[in-house]
């Protein structure tokens, strides 16, 4: 019996910071042709579904991630990081001919651009994998899945509704661009949602500056959600959880340095999840999460 499954991305993460990647405007500005030396380099395992497994784990929950994972030069590094991390992937599919690879740059201040790659894939729930085999566990964390169909991800969640298995939601900012009527049905079979404040913009089709998240959001723009958690993260900005008309808000904790802001959401996720299997308390989780959060933070790597 696993406290959590995790269901999303697992990616080998190539980092790169030096001096030479000169940065203005918020923008690297990088020569067509040019040549750039880095003085920091850093593999890792990223992914929202390992991001938030490792999280979990590191908080001292049983977890296992469930995702592709590419019969290529990255799969031996991405297993042995798992392993490392006790995290079980044999929920996992080993495929031929997949990558899900990402090449981030570093400011000196820990902000990133991403070039991101991902072979599409259009599966879930794989052969080799019945629906019997990940149903024992406390808790399902479906990570940001734009590629699957609305369809398929409700399924799923049906089959853990029905075996009581509580279903935590994240949802990026591709899928939030769709028509909310499309959503609703998928949203309603999570009692847990997680989006940043800008995707929630997105969901809600409303100007991100007319948007007051100190007041009750989804009373005012989907009041279909009253009876799920939703939690909007905003960064440094801190973050919000919205029940049963209740507005929780959990300040970021402040540190001094920043190195990375890569996984710092997942971070949030993966602490409020622990926190919240361990003592059913919303206030408390949130706390987890912004902690978890802040370490994720100060080191390079989103896990």
């Amino acid at each position: 019996m696993f406290d959590l499954i995790s269901i999303g991305g697992i990616s080998i993460d190539l980092y790169f910071k030096g001096s030479t990647l000169t940065y203005k405007n918020n923008r690297f500005q990088l020569a067509v042709g040019g040549k750039y030396i880095s003085e920091k380099f850093y593999t890792g395992v990223g992914g929202g579904g390992a991001n938030v497994a490792i999280g979990v784990r590191k908080h001292g929950l049983k977890s296992a991630v469930m995702g592709k994972i590419g019969n290529n030069i990255f799969k031996k590094i991405i297993i042995e990081k798992l392993h490392e991390m006790r995290i079980d992937y044999h929920l996992c599919d080993i495929e031929d001919n997949y990558y899900n690879v990402s090449s981030i740059l570093l400011t000196p201040q820990g902000e990133r651009s991403i070039v991101h790659y991902v072979t599409p894939h259009g599966s879930l729930v794989s052969d080799n994998n019945t629906l019997a085999s990940i149903s024992k566990t406390k808790m399902v964390y479906l990570g940001n899945l734009p590629d699957i169909s609305i369809t398929q991800r409700i399924e799923l969640m049906r089959f853990f509704r029905m075996k009581q298995i509580p279903i935590v939601i994240n949802l990026g900012v591709n899928d939030c661009r769709r028509p909310l009527s499309h959503l609703l049905t998928l949203l309603d079979q999570a009692n847990i949602i997680v989006l940043n404040d800008h995707e929630f913009a997105e969901l809600v089709k409303a100007p991100y500056q007319d948007i007051h998240f100190k007041e009750n959001v989804i009373k005012w723009y989907i009041p279909k959600l009253s009876d799920q958690v939703v939690i909007v993260t905003r960064g440094a900005k801190g973050s919000f959880a919205y029940f049963n008309n209740e507005v929780i808000f959990q300040e970021a904790i402040n540190i001094r340095e920043i190195t990375d802001t890569t996984g710092g959401g997942d971070g949030f996720t993966s602490g409020f999840i622990a926190g919240y299997i361990k003592e059913g308390n919303i206030s408390h989780a949130m706390k987890s999460g912004a902690l978890y959060a802040s370490k994720i933070l100060q080191k390079i790597g989103a896990n």
